[in-house]
């Protein structure tokens, strides 16, 4: 299914570890098999362990004709293998105590699991055979269609939540990171089996996966079960490249919507995962709209004036691109009021370097949100599985908030000047 992660916290750390360890002292084991497959595993003390099997493949490697493939080829791989139905696929974490889900992004597949440690085996077993043994049959792929196509519903139904994926279909048009990632009826309506097959053989790549772990288990014992499971898998190695995304267009578009409130989505192009400036950019849409209380648009907007109850601020960064966003609810008479506070402090953040205390201060609290997030080993997990699939390393906790005490204040006013340029701000508005 598709799940809203925190991906301005998967994005900029991909490696902080629970609090109440030795963080500094703690190591990650690392293992590639002769097929490309990776593993990467930490040692935890707790009797829960949390698997992810990551794949380099998400909405972004489709075609126009396979949108929203991805997505339901996740839905599918729990609908039967060759040696187990739906129902034991499902059952075999659960009757455990266990829990199996996935999630889909415009660039990965991440089936990932909760489970007692004891049940490390079971669960290796279970991912290598619905990733590469899923049979796919026709009649699950009928009844998941309706299911994938009530899905899109609901997030028709939600403007707060489909105005996201419309800006991203508007800002990026034609190029595949324009494509919604649970796809549009049209095209699922012509998915058959032998097309699924098809974008798996291409785009399920060995050189391309990643098996991330945190748990209870040794480096020795988990690297036999990692073996054992996946070593036997043929390999496929990627030899394709994603289309790069280059003929940004600004836009300002309006659409009427039978909706009680405004809602507002302004955003512009980001940077990739590979640019120095991303923790930058990060620390600035903290700065700008985020989770905390004290950020300057929830002041501005809600805190002194009562105009919006939701102000959110967010950057993803992508291989080759990124996307900042503000999205904002509030009523229709105060939508241009809204507008002006907004203009007004990205006019300050571009024209006035935050002074000592205040730059300390925001960098100590986007330090402490990415500690806190990280308190839960399932979260070190995903960042642990994510930060070795595209960088091939996992950077330290303590790199991480060097990285960050690194930012200047003119670094910012740089930022702000090129991401909150008035010339290139978009801006999609349900009214």
């Amino acid at each position: 299914m598709k799940k809203n992660y925190n991906f301005f916290i998967l994005s900029l750390s991909y490696s902080f570890l629970p609090l109440g360890v030795n963080l500094l002292s703690m190591e990650h084991f690392t293992h590639v098999l002769s097929n490309g497959i990776k593993l990467i595993h930490i040692q935890s003390p707790s009797a829960v362990a949390h698997c992810g099997f990551f794949i380099n493949t998400g909405t972004r490697d489709e075609t126009l004709n396979e949108n929203g493939m991805a997505h339901f080829i996740e839905h599918l791989i729990f609908k039967g293998t060759k040696k187990r139905k739906s129902f034991h696929v499902l059952s075999r974490l659960e009757d455990v105590g266990g829990d199996l889900n996935a999630y889909t992004t415009k660039e990965e597949t991440c089936v990932h699991a909760s489970f007692l440690r004891e049940y490390y085996e079971r669960t290796f077993e279970l991912f290598s055979d619905i990733v590469f043994h899923s049979t796919f049959p026709e009649k699950a792929i009928v009844s998941e269609r309706d299911v994938v196509i009530d899905e899109i519903n609901s997030y028709k139904d939600s403007p707060a939540e489909y105005i996201f994926d419309e800006f991203e279909e508007i800002i990026f048009g034609d190029h595949p990171l324009g494509m919604q990632i649970l796809g549009r009826k049209k095209y699922l309506d012509k998915f058959k089996r032998q097309d699924v097959l098809d974008f798996i053989r291409k785009n399920y790549n060995t050189d391309q996966m990643v098996l991330a772990s945190v748990g209870n288990i040794s480096d020795h014992k988990i690297l036999n079960y990692f073996e054992k499971h996946f070593k036997d898998i043929p390999e496929n190695i990627r030899s394709t490249q994603r289309q790069p995304f280059l003929n940004f267009v600004p836009f300002k578009t309006e659409k009427r919507k039978n909706t009680f409130q405004v809602h507002a989505l302004l955003g512009n192009i980001g940077y990739n995962f590979n640019d120095p400036r991303r923790v930058g950019l990060h620390l600035l849409s903290n700065i700008i709209g985020g989770p905390g209380m004290i950020s300057r648009l929830n002041l501005a907007l809600r805190e002194r004036r009562g105009l919006s109850y939701n102000i959110e601020a967010s950057y993803t960064p992508y291989s080759d691109t990124g996307l900042f966003n503000l999205y904002f609810s509030t009523d229709k008479n105060d939508l241009g009021k809204c507008l002006e506070i907004i203009e007004k402090e990205f006019k300050t953040l571009c024209s006035k370097p935050m002074g000592t205390v205040q730059l300390k201060k925001a960098k100590q609290q986007i330090s402490g949100q990415l500690a806190i997030s990280y308190e839960s080993y399932e979260s070190q997990m995903l960042s642990i599985g994510k930060s070795y699939l595209v960088y091939g390393k996992v950077d330290s906790i303590e790199e991480m908030f060097n990285k960050i005490e690194a930012i200047t204040a003119s670094e910012l006013v740089d930022i702000a000047n090129e991401i909150l340029n008035r010339d290139t701000l978009s801006s999609l508005i349900y009214k």
